[in-house]
């Protein structure tokens, strides 16, 4: 075939003009597969991809759960040091994070505090111009809603729950009760100067014997 000037040169500019066009061509779909799982993944917090298989692990939120209170006023999940009551005067004053039940018991016991001491006093009724250990510490648990019916100290040794309370525990023997209410004892032994529902700074028994320990339920 004879050489025609200009022809091979031609058709070399095609062929390379081509082979241009089919690597632009095949950059541009390489590109868009790159850049494809990138956008379509779901970024969960702290930067962690939903196709990496972590996403259970990584909470929806990250925002703080507000704390849940109970009946008792406490958080739950948490179990929070019982407070002191103060002692002022012949008044108990309870501490600022007792529970509300608690709170009524102390209240309840402040309003005979200054009674004299009646043997059976406080079991007829509730209501009693003076109260026997029973008596006193039946009005109190009856303040809180504890109690509907005013106990004898032998009955109250199987009230509530068996040993000491985190907020109130009760000391009972066939002859003598009393009880301690966020650290204060209220007994009707133990006083200087006569005798009735009195508190007192000190835990410790003011009168000798052996006694069975209970609290309430939850107390």
């Amino acid at each position: 075939m004879p050489f025609v000037p200009g022809v091979a040169p031609s058709g070399a500019r095609r062929s390379l003009t081509a082979v241009l066009v089919c690597a632009l061509f095949l950059a541009a779909i390489g590109a868009t597969l790159v850049a494809a799982p990138a956008a379509s993944a779901k970024v969960l917090p702290g930067g962690v991809s939903a196709r990496s298989g972590l996403e259970a692990e990584i909470p929806e939120s990250t925002e703080e759960v507000p704390p849940v209170e109970t009946e008792t006023g406490e958080i739950e999940g948490e179990v929070p040091q019982a407070g002191k009551a103060a002692l002022v005067g012949t008044r108990a004053i309870a501490p600022l994070n007792a529970p509300a039940m608690v709170k009524r018991v102390i209240a309840a016991a402040n309003h005979i505090r200054s009674t004299p001491y009646v043997w059976g006093g406080g079991h007829g009724s509730f209501t009693s111009t003076g109260y026997d250990c029973s008596g006193a510490v039946s009005y109190a648990l009856h303040g809180g809603k504890l109690l509907s019916t005013p106990l004898t100290s032998g009955s109250l040794e199987t009230f509530g729950e068996a040993g000491p309370g985190r907020w109130i525990t009760i000391y009972a023997n066939a002859a003598h009760t009393y009880m301690v209410v966020a650290g204060l004892r209220f007994d009707t032994a133990g006083d200087e100067v006569g005798t009735g529902p009195r508190w007192h700074p000190t835990t410790a028994a003011a009168a000798a014997g052996s006694y069975v320990v209970r609290h309430p339920v939850g107390y």
